[in-house]
């Protein structure tokens, strides 16, 4: 990646945004520093783009298959022995305000009255007392979902697992027109900040000092993953394979389906590993990028990291992770946000490799749709674990598409008596005033789209196999 000096104006400009944030009193010196870099860096015009003839497809060693991995030894103690090595990290600094809700995304309930949190803790707590190892989480949360999180988890004193909070780091906004803070400008409150995406996992573990207390502890891994992606349970064989292979980092991946194209891939370039964003792709060959026959895999984001690597890496200031703007609008001023993701870490670390995982490990929440797919008897939960059915012939999830009438949960909520059986569905979509009974069945491809000015109530024990409704009169 080229980094050009820096113009003289924007020497300027960086000069003027270094004296208006030193006066900041709300964020620490670590976050001063970690703010001006990523400006600098920004600034600089670090070369985004790869170069697409160098682009090669990862072999089997860099992207390893799921099934090749040989499972860790079965002794109880042996494995006590592998988990005394892992730390549970979950990125809980998200707002669940996509899906209607205040607070943490994490509190939001998924299955049979338990949230996203809930069900973490059962997993690990069930871990812990099987092996009887200790097995801590630890929860970044945001300035957003800090003081939520932490009346949250007290429930949980009592539980055999150790949950530690640590905060991501908390930057400015930076105005466009003049590249100043919006929080020097009076703008104080939330608005004027943001978090710089889950990216600065590795630096804010390192200066919450909880990267360091991990390591006296004796832990050596840390497995990282959204907290409402619910297929993100500890892998036993993952671990174990990271461990033989001295592997510094591994991104799980899964095959990629028409629902995937935008996510990220893997690719080897100029001999490294690396995670291509659609971001990088130059416009040509963006269609190729979102081909499933050229790249057949997507990110994720469950990440396990040795952790003296990250503490390495983070001294040497080497994690310096692509540069994702955000620009967004804060009342009626244009502002920018510089973000970056943690994926994109890979190329720093040694031995860095992929895993080819089964689409199981791979069931985030993030709009009403997954929550309809999460609750109904498409799954079950044993242990804190969301399984699927076994009486599904198919192994994808349907598709589903829920029209704006039930975006937030709370609607959603409303509008199904009790949710629909799925085990047989292909395809559903919703839009309109539409409301569903109880025991609802719900079979191959069905669409209820209810005309303008229509209630349209979908009866109690209805059965709707490959069927088109827009009025009382199709039902």
């Amino acid at each position: 990646m080229a980094t050009a000096a820096l113009s003289p104006a924007d020497t300027e400009k960086l000069s003027k945004l270094k004296s208006a944030v030193a006066g900041l009193s709300q964020i620490s010196e670590n976050e001063k520093n970690g703010f001006i870099n990523l400006v600098a860096r920004y600034l600089s015009g670090e070369a985004q783009h790869v170069e697409w003839s160098k682009i090669q497809t990862p072999t089997d060693e860099v992207v390893v298959p799921y099934d090749s991995l040989t499972p860790p030894p079965d002794g109880s103690s042996d494995i006590k022995n592998l988990l005394d090595k892992l730390v549970v990290l979950k990125l809980n600094g998200g707002l669940g305000t996509t899906m209607g809700c205040t607070g943490p995304k994490s509190v939001i309930e998924v299955r049979d009255g338990l949230t996203f949190l809930d069900l973490i803790v059962i997993q690990i707590e069930n871990l812990n007392n099987k092996y009887g190892s200790s097995v801590p989480l630890l929860l970044m949360n945001s300035f957003n979902t800090h003081d939520d999180t932490l009346k949250i988890v007290e429930k949980y004193k009592n539980s055999n697992i150790e949950i530690h909070t640590f905060n991501q780091s908390q930057y400015p906004r930076l105005v466009i027109d003049d590249f100043l803070p919006l929080p020097s400008k009076g703008k104080t409150g939330r608005d004027g900040w943001y978090p710089p995406g889950h990216g600065d996992v590795f630096a804010s573990l390192s200066n919450s000092g909880k990267l360091d207390a991990l390591l006296s502890e004796g832990k050596e891994y840390v497995f990282v993953a959204n907290s409402d992606n619910l297929g993100a349970i500890v892998d036993l064989k993952i671990l174990n394979h990271l461990i033989q292979n001295k592997n510094e980092y591994c991104m799980e991946v899964t095959p990629k389906t028409l629902a995937d194209v935008k996510g990220g891939t893997l690719i080897s370039y100029e001999g490294r590993v690396q995670l291509l964003e659609i971001a990088q792709v130059p416009n040509e060959h963006v269609n190729e990028f979102k081909s499933i026959e050229k790249f057949k895999i997507f990110n994720t984001n469950n990440l396990w990291v040795n952790l003296k690597a990250i503490k390495r890496l983070v001294k040497a200031e080497a994690l310096k992770m692509e540069i994702i703007p955000n620009p967004k609008e804060v009342d009626g001023v244009k502002v920018l946000q510089l973000e970056t993701a943690a994926g994109a870490a890979i190329r720093f670390f040694d031995r860095a490799i992929g895993i080819n995982v089964p689409r199981s490990r791979f069931l985030p929440v993030k709009a009403t749709s997954d929550l309809l797919l999460v609750q109904s008897d498409l799954y079950t939960l044993e242990d804190g674990f969301v399984i699927q059915n076994k009486a599904r012939a198919n192994p994808a999830n349907p598709s589903i598409e829920l029209g704006p009438e039930f975006k937030k949960v709370s609607d959603f909520l409303r509008r199904f008596k009790s949710i629909p059986s799925i085990v047989n569905l292909d395809s559903l979509k919703v839009a309109g005033d539409v409301w569903f009974g109880a025991g609802v069945t719900l079979k191959g491809k069905v669409s209820v789209i209810a005309k303008p000015g229509v209630k349209l109530e979908i009866p109690d024990g209805a059965v709707l196999a490959d069927k088109e409704i827009n009025g009382p009169e199709d039902l």
